[in-house]
């Protein structure tokens, strides 16, 4: 039994975080549709998106799952690549990259640009630039970017096949900004995962020593 227990306590940790990470991804997406169904509501008519608790709820559920796999693969690749968990990953710098992860997503909600590059190019800054203030990874540029390309061509897809429907000439607009939400989404989500995993070393620690 007792060669058993470092498994155990291996497999209740993975658990305990994936519960978090799988309940701050439900909490982040319900804030930020809400964000988004305010932007909508002065860019798209009245009808062209379905009510988001009758035919999107599938979405809180599917965006816990993803946390969950992106929280607990950035300190799994942060090994692999010979990267330790960063030094400056603190709770106090996790809150704040939750914070501006927020803010972007308020300002693509809020924010009237004159051309949809200029939209982009701007969200796609402050992406790069939330990495760069709570990453500076290459593990982590790489993991958000990749999921950034895949949650978009998903997405995509999704609006193809009649999931979501918007009118054409305001498709490439809101397609615009999902690259930027879902690259800055994959770094703040990987910087919470980072915390809980050292969060949990630490504990580990303690009850060996």
């Amino acid at each position: 039994m007792a060669t058993l227990d470092p498994k155990i306590r291996k497999t209740k940790s993975l658990l305990k975080r994936g519960v978090v990470l799988f309940l701050i991804g439900v909490f982040l997406a319900l804030i930020l549709n809400l964000l988004q169904v305010q932007r909508n509501i002065t860019l798209f008519p009245a009808g062209v998106l379905g009510d988001f608790s009758l035919s999107a709820w599938w979405v809180p559920p599917v965006c816990g799952t993803a946390a969950v796999c992106i929280g607990l693969m950035y300190p799994c690749l942060d090994v692999r690549l010979g990267e330790p968990l960063q030094g400056k990953c603190e709770w106090s710098n996790v809150i704040r990259c939750i914070a501006v992860f927020v803010g972007i997503n308020h300002a693509s909600a809020k924010m009237d640009f004159a051309n949809n590059l200029q939209f982009s190019l701007t969200l796609a800054a402050m992406s790069v630039g939330l990495w760069w203030l709570f990453d500076r990874s290459r593990s982590g540029f790489g993991l958000s970017l990749f999921i950034a390309i895949i949650a978009t061509v998903a997405t995509q897809l999704m609006v193809y096949k009649g999931v979501y429907s918007y009118t054409e000439p305001d498709f490439l607009y809101v397609r615009s900004w999902l690259p930027c939400v879902f690259f800055s989404g994959g770094v703040t989500i990987g910087n919470i995962g980072r915390q809980l995993a050292i969060y949990e070393n630490e504990m580990q620690k303690e009850h060996s020593s």
